[in-house]
């Protein structure tokens, strides 16, 4: 039964709907219920940043995380250990799956909620956002019998999305695909998708382990984490399989000095790795209200822009977009395929910033480089750009 057509006598449901549909009409991507000290403190993450939404008194804070506890099959006595669950709610004909953390504070327990519309599951790699090169290097790397692909970047940057789009490519009735991850936000159709779950340990290198006797073609492991996860995936990599990861480094080139970090030897690198890819998310202008101007000259020099033949745009705000000025997300990226000369880098250990440069010479686009094109088209703005990546050497 819809959300907004449950009559319920209880003003604790009656408060947890209201939270729940307010984060989903504000598109959001999660809501934090935090214990402050007099009050709650109720926030949504809209577009990457957090929004402060109205803070409910403290002394409903018991009874709504009870409430969320019991949606989400948790334990309601358990009130000094992390939990994690999930559940569904249908609203206005859409189903939409809330993950839910709990854990422990100083004030008392905090609720994180990811939010996951499967109405609004974009799995094209043509409509992420990135450029028409960058999309045909990713559909080339991903027709591969075997090696690995790396996609890296922060929490939240989009790297579930990329992945499973590449994985949308190449999922035909021929193929097993197999997945591994923590925890599966999005079941996919044709997808053998396996959850991790350390209480009873069900690891990323056990699961991995597993997988290999299953017949897989392409293998998906959620994260590579540590080193035995990394050593499994490489040799999987190596006997004929093509896997698939997503990997925390702040750039294309620092995925390299990690795995070298995780004593990954350099020769094992350049055998199986076809390409690592870094992105961001910017925050899209909204097309309502985004207003002409024009920027300061030294933040133009900031993003190595030269030529005033261009159009600068601004965040305005209106009623569209909640008066933020933007609306939406769209992909930044930068792309390193290993080629020969890349790969003899990294065989004599040579140094970040020469492979950097070395990849930059061939014809590596870097993330900032990426942020200044959609700057120029009008797709974002300046501050986003500048917020999310670093300046180039």
């Amino acid at each position: 039964m819809a959300v907004e057509k449950r009559i319920e006598e209880d003003p604790v449901v009656r408060l947890t709907d209201s939270i729940l549909v307010e984060g989903i009409k504000r598109k959001a991507s999660d809501i934090l219920i935090e214990p402050l000290e007099k009050s709650l403190r109720i926030r949504y993450r809209v577009d990457g940043l957090l929004k402060e939404g109205f803070n409910p008194p403290k002394s409903i804070h018991s009874q709504l995380l009870i409430r969320i506890k019991v949606m989400a099959k948790l334990n309601i006595a358990e009130k000094r250990l992390p939990q994690d669950g999930r559940f569904k709610l249908r609203l206005s004909g859409r189903n939409i799956d809330f993950r839910v953390s709990v854990i422990p504070s100083s004030l008392g327990e905090k609720i994180a909620l990811r939010i996951l519309d499967k109405s609004a599951l974009m799995f094209d790699i043509e409509k992420l956002g990135f450029k028409v090169e960058e999309v045909r290097k990713l559909r080339e790397a991903v027709k591969h019998p075997h090696g690995m692909i790396l996609v890296c970047g922060p929490t939240g940057c989009g790297k579930t999305t990329t992945l499973y789009s590449l994985l949308h490519l190449v999922d035909k009735p021929e193929v097993n695909i197999t997945s591994t991850e923590d925890p599966v936000e999005y079941e996919i159709t044709g997808i053998n998708q396996v959850a991790i779950n350390p209480a009873i340990k069900l690891t990323f290198d056990n699961s991995l382990r597993s997988i290999l006797r299953q017949d897989p073609d392409i293998i998906m492991v959620g994260e590579i984490r540590d080193a035995t996860t990394v050593d499994i995936a490489i040799k999987a990599a190596l006997t004929g399989h093509l896997v698939l990861s997503s990997f925390h480094s702040m750039d294309a080139t620092g995925a390299i000095t990690r795995l070298i970090n995780m004593r990954v030897e350099p020769f094992l690198i350049t055998s199986c790795v076809l390409l690592v890819a870094a992105q961001r998310l910017v925050r899209k202008l909204c097309p309502h209200c985004k207003e002409k101007y024009q920027p300061a000259e030294k933040i133009l020099k900031k993003l190595k822009i030269e030529d005033n033949k261009y159009s600068f745009y601004r965040p305005k705000g209106c009623n569209r977009c909640q008066n933020s000025g933007y609306s939406g997300r769209s992909g930044i990226i930068e792309i390193l395929p290993l080629e020969p000369e890349i790969r003899e880098l990294i065989m004599k250990k040579r140094p970040e910033s020469e492979i950097r440069k070395k990849a930059r010479e061939l014809g590596m686009q870097t993330m900032r480089e990426d942020g200044v094109r959609k700057v120029l088209s009008g797709d974002t703005s300046v501050e986003e750009v500048l917020r999310l990546t670093a300046a180039d050497e």
